[in-house]
């Protein structure tokens, strides 16, 4: 399919990138989404926020082209979902050096 733009009209133009534009747009929603399927709520993930140390967290989340992460430290992040990696499960044993001791009953 050739479209000759030499022979449409400013308001064709107009309405033919106003149309581009919306396949784009359709066309990386449906991107993130499939990646977004590879995770689940509750999952651990982590990512690289760039210049920052790794980010560690549970997804909470799906938005529209991101998920919401919630770090171990407390923050919320929107990630795309490309940009994420699973994480190994955390650790919620309480270490013997953290057991709070009791004195027995008397």
């Amino acid at each position: 399919m050739n479209i000759d733009i030499d022979k449409l009209t400013e308001d064709e133009l107009v309405d033919l990138n106003r149309r581009v534009v919306e396949r784009l747009r359709f066309l990386a929603q449906m991107r993130a989404h499939g990646a977004m399927l590879r995770f689940s709520i509750g999952q651990r993930v982590s990512f690289d926020p760039g210049d920052r140390p790794k980010i560690t967290g549970t997804i909470t989340r799906y938005n529209k082209k991101t998920v919401t992460v919630v770090s171990d430290e407390g923050g919320k992040w929107n990630v795309s979902p490309s940009y994420l990696r699973e994480a190994e499960p955390k650790d919620i044993t309480p270490q013997q050096d953290k057991l709070l001791q009791l004195d027995p009953p008397r």
